[in-house]
């Protein structure tokens, strides 16, 4: 944690707070410019629009890809944890929402990735005051990287079962009833076994119905397992963050009592009551 001078604290408290009038018009005005912008590029795509007007909506989008590159590096410069910051969930996001357009530079089309800057306007949740919401994203958010191995292991399990499945369907029906190659079967399990059910190809046989018919009857029944491992976790990442202090501008939960400043963020923590 490094000491900010008075002009990085000024700027720290604007960009990252808002609990002072011009830290929430700044998280307003940017909220409003994240969303025109977007707005931009949702109407360059539409092809009548872009026929006319593509040049001024080039020029507009390279305005705000502009102005937030240089909030970004704002951020980097007047944030006490500048790693920590850089690799936050907010920190990656607004790292990612002016990636695109300099990619377009080099690869057409990338420049439509920049609707990415919809999730920057998550920091409405600490204009408003609903941190608690942010709070309880990021709880399903670690809830869901810590069942990752368990996942994982559900995910191989469920890809090793579609390409057996795939192989015997491909063994019965064969090509002439659709089923041309055993990566095409794999395809036809992997809809039926998630119960997607497309039906651009299906068995014809007894055999094949049969074997369709027990794909489906596993399909219901795994639905349960990956559900299974995330509830377990949630109920556990909700018992931690009771017992822990909360930062009032990411959301980040986890931080130990006696903590002063956030470990994804940088930003001051609230301070803890003390107890009788």
């Amino acid at each position: 944690m490094r000491e900010l001078t008075p002009r990085q604290q000024q700027l720290h408290t604007i960009i990252f707070g808002t609990h002072t009038p011009g830290g929430k018009r700044f998280d307003v005005i940017l909220i409003c410019a994240i969303l025109l912008s977007v707005f931009v590029v949702l109407l360059d795509s539409v092809t009548v629009v872009a026929e006319r007007h593509h040049h001024w909506l080039f020029t507009i989008e390279w305005i705000f890809t502009i102005l937030f590159t240089i909030e970004y590096f704002v951020r980097i410069y007047c944030s006490p944890a500048r790693f920590k910051y850089m690799t936050s969930f907010f920190g990656i996001v607004d790292f990612l929402s002016i990636l695109p357009s300099y990619l377009a530079l080099f690869l057409a089309g990338s420049s439509y990735l920049a609707v990415v800057r919809l999730l920057r306007v998550l920091r409405i949740f600490r204009v408003l005051k609903l941190i608690r919401y942010l709070s309880d994203m990021n709880v399903l958010l670690r809830s869901l990287f810590n069942a990752r191995r368990k996942i994982l292991i559900f995910f191989f399990t469920v890809l090793i079962l579609t390409t057996i499945f795939g192989a015997a369907m491909f063994l019965i029906e064969g090509p002439e009833r659709g089923f041309t190659s055993i990566p095409k079967s794999i395809y036809w399990a992997i809809v039926t076994i998630t119960t997607v059910g497309y039906g651009d190809i299906s068995p014809q046989t007894p055999i094949g119905q049969i074997l369709a018919a027990m794909v489906m009857l596993l399909g219901y029944s795994i639905i349960a397992v990956p559900t299974g491992i995330l509830t377990a976790e949630l109920a556990q990442e909700i018992q931690r963050e009771k017992q822990s202090v909360v930062c009032h501008a990411c959301g980040k939960a986890g931080h130990d009592m006696d903590a002063h400043f956030c470990s994804a963020c940088g930003a001051e923590l609230p301070a803890v009551p003390a107890t009788e």
